[in-house]
Parts: C-alpha cells; structure tokens; sequence
C-alpha cells in the first residue's frame, strides 16, 4: 500500500539558478544536495513538509506541457499559503516574476501564477476559509 508522497520533479536548464529561485525567491529550504553517478540530486521543500521538490537537470522545454504557451492549465507545482497577498509581496521584492499583477480571487480562494527561470510555471494558491 502506497503511504506518502515524496518527491516531485521540475526540469531546470540551471540546478544553481533554479535553487537561487525556489530557495531566495519563493521561500523553500534546500533539503538535499548530492552529486550522484546520475548527476546532482539536489531538492528542496516547503519548512515542515515532508514532500519534496527535485530540481533535475534537463534541456530546456523538455518539462514543459505542449501547451506550454496557454494558461488554461495549473503549473506543474502547486504551493499553498495561508496569507497570499503577504507571501506575494515578499516574492515579488525577492525579484519573483508573477503573470498577473495581483493575486486573484476564484471560488476556491486565492491564485497567482509564478514563473520560474525557466518558464515553469508555479501556481500558489490560498485556500477559502469556510
């Protein structure tokens, strides 16, 4: 029987630059950093959480959705805060690139879609309270 989640995989052109963007930038603490016989193994996580995210090297678009260009779909990452518009604000002065100027609202509560440096898309979302 399956228990958990543990790893989630986001391709990235640049293992350093994409950690300086989900660590510095959205807030996430680097967990593991080992340079295995496959490559660098290097993953990060939300504080507290035991899922965690791979930043695995690829060559560009090589994770991305063939729609890539639309935004119908979530991004491959989805991340939960209890106060968006503050996390937002902190994010953006970090120098985090959003694709709307402002969270917006949904019936389910709260999005805003960042972008990372190489075009992944992560969505954060706040649930509605009931």
């Amino acid at each position: 029987m399956l228990t958990d989640l543990m790893y989630v995989t986001i391709y990235v052109t640049d293992q350093d630059r994409a950690l300086g963007f989900y660590a510095e930038g959205l807030g996430l603490e680097k967990r593991i950093d080992f340079p295995g016989p496959d490559g660098r193994f290097l993953t990060v996580g939300v504080p507290d959480s035991p899922v965690q995210i791979i930043l695995w090297p690829q060559a560009a678009g090589a994770g991305q959705p063939a729609d890539a260009g639309r935004h119908a779909a979530p991004g491959p990452l989805i991340l939960e805060s209890d106060d968006l518009r503050k996390d937002f604000e902190i994010m953006r002065r970090r120098g985090v690139t959003f694709e709307e100027s402002e969270p917006q609202d949904y019936p389910f509560g709260l999005r805003i879609e960042a972008v990372d440096p190489d075009g992944n898309r992560v969505s954060l979302r706040q649930p509605r309270k009931p």
